[in-house]
């Protein structure tokens, strides 16, 4: 039977319904593509911490909530670093790394490993935030410390330049710097006033110490040298009254003497052990070392860090005593500043362990409970190939007041990081951010 001709009615009427159909569509389209947005990141609770000494009539309280995160710049992404990861490319990583730096809502930033500025800095303005930024000589990625404008005003900033900093007084040139190795790492300072209040503000620094995981003399050098120029930045400007907040990618766990060091534990043997292994004297520094192997130019972005990340120490050789590096004592002398430094991991997450189920450092490690450290997350770094604590917010308090940790971003279950970072819908970097919010009261 031959199919009936439809008359025009029949078909205005069946373009009308086809026509209202795709509406339909596209509207569920829409509907999805918002609830579903193409950029998440695992979610993450608040953990807030009740504190009965802090009372609002405080005349002085001031109230600070900061985020500190190394971004995994996208020139140091190389697929064999990272062989279990779903997302390396710009593309993919690009609306996490925004969402997870906004996310928050944080008063100040500290980013480390940050490039692609010209995506993210828009980015910032639009959610209020202005910046300051530095990197080291040649490198393709820096430290940005942002803060929001509605909250803060710029005072001062500085940048120090581990290589070039002296720690001691005699001397001249290299003995004069004591370092072992040039790595052109950069610690930067900013101090920023309440728009509300000019008797009120933070020093705020953040870093990115020296990666090489043999290399804990330098780490430790570099560790002093930010603690010193943070103090000497404040009392420059008259701000003693103010905290200061130092945030960054410490590359050592709380195990390490670097750690220690910052907040005024003692060594232990094996601590000293490895400072003493890792006197020695880089290629970098002195040019007439013989090469171990063919060395390539020292960038972490394309050179031994890509290359190799858990390579022993090469193309060095053992210090001597011409070339002026500090002894144990006169680390300890360095970081020695008659002030108490504290972390806010470290303190939150010790009250909070006993009404919440949180892993921490101390849980894994072979750590004594007496010593500071145990407390901090399981992991702020979690790859394929490595996992551990690198990254830390330190606190010091003036000397009129005291901080108290009233709330902590809660560090991600480790099953959430497997494989291993970075992961679709879970972090966009190799570590994971650590947000706190503080107070600072009158001393009791």
């Amino acid at each position: 039977m031959a199919a009936r001709t439809l008359s025009p009615e029949e078909v205005a009427l069946s373009e009308a319904r086809k026509v209202r159909r795709l509406g339909r569509e596209a509207k569920e389209r829409t509907i999805t593509e918002t609830a579903s947005p193409k950029h998440t990141i695992k979610y993450r609770p608040w953990l807030s911490i009740s504190s009965q000494s802090i009372h609002a009539k405080n005349s002085r309280l001031q109230r600070v909530k900061v985020l500190t995160w190394n971004m995994l710049a996208q020139c140091l992404v190389r697929r064999e670093l990272f062989p279990t990861s779903n997302c390396l490319k710009a593309g993919q990583r690009e609306g996490m790394l925004h969402l997870e730096v906004l996310s928050q809502d944080a008063d100040i930033l500290c980013l480390q490993e940050v490039d692609r500025l010209d995506k993210l800095i828009p980015k910032l303005e639009e959610a209020g935030y202005t910046h300051k930024f530095a990197s080291g000589p040649g490198k393709k990625h820096g430290c940005l410390i942002a803060f929001k404008t509605n909250l803060y005003k710029l005072n001062d900033f500085d940048v120090v330049y581990y290589d070039d900093q002296h720690v001691r007084i005699d001397g001249s040139g290299n003995f004069h710097c004591a370092n072992s190795f040039r790595t052109r790492n950069i610690g930067l300072l900013a101090s920023i006033g309440c728009v509300n209040n000019d008797s009120q503000g933070v020093i705020v620094a953040t870093t990115h110490l020296f990666w090489h995981p043999k290399y804990t003399y330098e780490r430790a050098r570099q560790a002093g040298i930010l603690v010193r120029e943070v103090l000497r930045f404040r009392a420059r400007l008259q701000s003693d009254n103010w905290p200061c907040i130092l945030a960054g990618d410490f590359n050592c766990p709380p195990s390490d003497a670097t750690y220690s060091l910052i907040v005024g534990d003692p060594f232990l043997v094996d601590q000293q052990t490895l400072i003493n292994s890792s006197r020695v004297v880089h290629v970098s520094v002195d040019p007439s070392v013989c090469a171990t192997v063919l060395a390539p130019s020292v960038d972490e972005g394309g050179g031994e860090e890509a290359e190799d990340p858990d390579c022993t120490i090469t193309n060095a050789r053992p210090a001597k005593l011409s070339d002026g590096l500090l002894s144990i004592q006169e680390l300890v002398d360095l970081h020695n500043r008659n002030c108490r430094i504290l972390s806010a991991y470290d303190e939150g997450l010790r009250g909070l362990k006993r009404h919440f189920s949180l892993d921490t450092f101390g849980d894994e490690a072979t750590w004594s409970t007496g010593r500071h450290g145990c407390h901090e997350p399981q992991y702020t770094s979690y790859t394929h190939y490595w996992k551990t604590v690198l990254d830390y917010i330190f606190v010091i308090d003036p000397a009129d007041r005291v901080s108290r940790v009233i709330g902590l971003l809660s560090p991600h279950k480790t099953a959430d990081l497997l494989p291993g970072l970075p992961q679709r819908d879970v972090c966009a970097s190799d570590h994971i951010s650590l947000v706190a919010e503080m107070v600072w009261v009158d001393k009791p």
